[in-house]
């Protein structure tokens, strides 16, 4: 396999990517944009970072929102118009993302999972509902391990939770293509394999939030999941829901995998949808979310 095949496999496997068509409609993007544009902005503060969240609902426990690499909390739009209403939501802008500042720092997930406490302080929130997409995913579950008296459950989509590397110079490998001054451009092939079949007006909205994204927040923002403390096989004891899309990385043994660290796990695998599932199929997503959600008493 040439070096360029074996990085298009890593950064498949690295983001959880399955590439398959959309079926969204333009009209309900429009809808769920006017929804997410009508949710109130706040500022939380971490570090001296300024993170801002979206916030919709009262209680005293929330579902959050938690987006991956490079993307914004808009990546969520296609759930506002389903749970509004329902239950207390939060969609977060992590730190050099969106709305929140971009200093240069260390784009950790352990700074991420604090800023999701700061989120959930500012917003007088007690306990929560975590739900990750891709690298948000060793966001959340630092954050469980963080405050485990906080997390309610994990909602893991399309993310791993061990590495998908062979080795650190694998890794690092994967990272230094970002690293220098035509990183857009390597950053954009990857948004391209990742949307490769996506309806054209949603891949293109995907990859211009992601290509916005400074340099410095790419690079670090990866680089951080190196560190293999993230990884250790800790059990994980509060409900978990794990959504994934149809690929070869999702095999049975990594279903078994994922079985033994999660007594209470509801697995799911969807075909027809890309990495971005929750964009792809909001119908069907939201009605397996809504299903766990119920199951947890957590939604109206």
């Amino acid at each position: 396999m040439s070096i360029r095949a074996r990085r298009t496999a890593l950064s498949v496997a690295i983001l959880g990517c399955g590439l398959v068509a959309v079926s969204s409609a333009p009209a309900e993007e429009r809808s769920a944009d006017e929804r997410l544009a009508r949710l109130r902005s706040r500022f939380a503060t971490v570090d001296g970072i300024r993170v801002h969240y979206k916030d919709a609902g009262k209680g005293r426990d929330a579902v959050v929102f938690v987006h991956g690499w490079s993307c914004d909390l808009s990546f969520w739009r296609f759930q506002v118009p389903d749970f509004e209403g329902r239950a207390h939501l939060i969609l977060v802008d992590l730190p050099g993302h969106g709305k929140s500042d971009k200093p240069q720092v260390a784009y950790s997930p352990d700074l991420f999972a604090r800023a999701l406490d700061a989120v959930l302080r500012d917003a007088g929130v007690e306990g929560a509902v975590l739900v990750g997409h891709s690298n948000g995913t060793p966001v959340i579950r630092q954050f469980y391990r963080l405050f485990p008296g906080r997390t309610r459950a994990l909602v893991i989509v399309d993310g791993g939770l061990r590495p998908f590397w062979k080795d650190r110079a694998q890794f690092d490998s994967f990272v230094a293509r970002f690293r220098g001054s035509d990183y857009r451009a390597q950053a954009g092939q990857l948004i391209d394999g990742m949307t490769a079949t996506t309806r054209a007006e949603l891949r293109e909205g995907i990859k211009a939030i992601m290509l916005s994204t400074p340099q410095h927040v790419m690079i670090s923002s990866f680089a951080e999941i190196g560190d293999a403390r993230l990884w250790e096989a800790d059990p994980i004891k509060v409900p978990v829901l794990m959504v994934l899309a149809k690929q070869p990385f999702w095999s049975e043994e990594y279903e078994a995998f994922v079985r033994g660290l999660i007594p209470d796990l509801d697995y799911h695998v969807m075909d027809g949808v890309s990495h971005f599932l929750m964009m792809d199929k909001p119908d069907a997503f939201n009605a397996l979310l809504a299903g766990f959600l119920k199951k947890q008493g957590r939604l109206k």
